[in-house]
């Protein structure tokens, strides 16, 4: 486990592997900065708006989440707006992001407060169209999709429960049900990603580690953090073996910083196992 951009993010998370680009990108909710890691070098990027996700476009430039709703980001990072489904919930904001296998963005909405159930999951269709398939979380996070694109994962950290969803070509989920629940002391589940061998990789806010489950929700394998609040989790590199761990410093103390000075930062291990390549947003 190494930490290799220790960019201090107050609220890091996203991280997404661009192929293409052969870069790692990943944002901070709290200062509205777009961090890159390419080629040894992180670059900080101030895309004008705060975003919470980001993921690659097959045109080009990409899209992601915001404060205020779905936009596109061009590739010299200036941000659309697309559409804001929450225009009548002043209070929320867009959590985590991911693509599913046909390409279709999935994002969730979150209380900004954290002190009410007001959150929904979102999915954006190729032809920019967003329906609202799930409502009534407290923080949203994730989602992550099984290799054949037939399960869905989404998390509601604030009941420490990930959920998953049976999903057809069309894109409709059905079939909710809860995968598992953690308690005291395991963290709260946060972001995922899946590895070729179909298995969740969850980063655990407050645990101090990453857990890998299976697609049945057992646990297998954990593997510590150097930070209290590893927030997400992405395969990289050109062979998808590393992966990248996004964390947080919001709200610790100073005797906690010390204890962990690279708190916020970005951190990078070779978990034995590979990613699968990821799919851009199809629209």
């Amino acid at each position: 486990m190494e930490c290799i951009a220790d960019v201090g993010a107050v609220l890091g998370e996203g991280p997404v592997w661009v192929a293409r680009n052969e870069a790692l990108y990943w944002v901070d909710i709290v200062s509205g900065k777009l961090f890159r890691r390419v080629s040894g070098r992180t670059d900080v990027l101030d895309p004008g708006r705060t975003l919470c996700s980001i993921v690659p476009r097959l045109k080009g430039g990409f899209v992601g989440g915001s404060l205020d709703g779905l936009v596109a980001i061009g590739e010299d990072f200036a941000v659309t707006p697309l559409v804001h489904p929450e225009v009548d919930q002043p209070g929320n904001r867009f959590n985590d992001g991911k693509v599913d296998r046909a390409g279709r963005f999935w994002a969730g909405t979150m209380d900004r407060k954290e002190s009410k159930d007001t959150g929904s999951l979102y999915r954006l269709d190729p032809d920019l169209t967003c329906t609202r398939v799930d409502s009534g979380y407290s923080v949203t996070n994730g989602p992550a999709f099984s290799v054949d694109g037939r399960t869905m994962y989404h998390t509601d950290s604030g009941r420490q429960t990930i959920f998953a969803f049976d999903l057809d070509d069309a894109g409709g989920a059905s079939n909710r049900r809860v995968l598992t629940r953690f308690g005291p002391g395991d963290g709260y589940p946060d972001g995922m990603t899946v590895d070729a061998e179909d298995c969740l990789w969850v980063a655990f806010w407050d645990g101090w580690c990453v857990r890998r489950l299976s697609a049945r929700g057992e646990r297998l394998q954990e593997i510590a953090v150097p930070v209290q609040r590893p927030t997400s989790c992405a395969f990289g590199g050109k062979d998808l073996g590393q992966l990248f761990i996004t964390s947080a410093r919001r709200d610790l103390t100073a005797a906690e910083m010390e204890r962990q000075p690279q708190a916020g930062g970005l951190f990078c291990v070779k978990p034995g196992v590979t990613g699968i390549a990821e799919c851009p947003f199809a629209g």
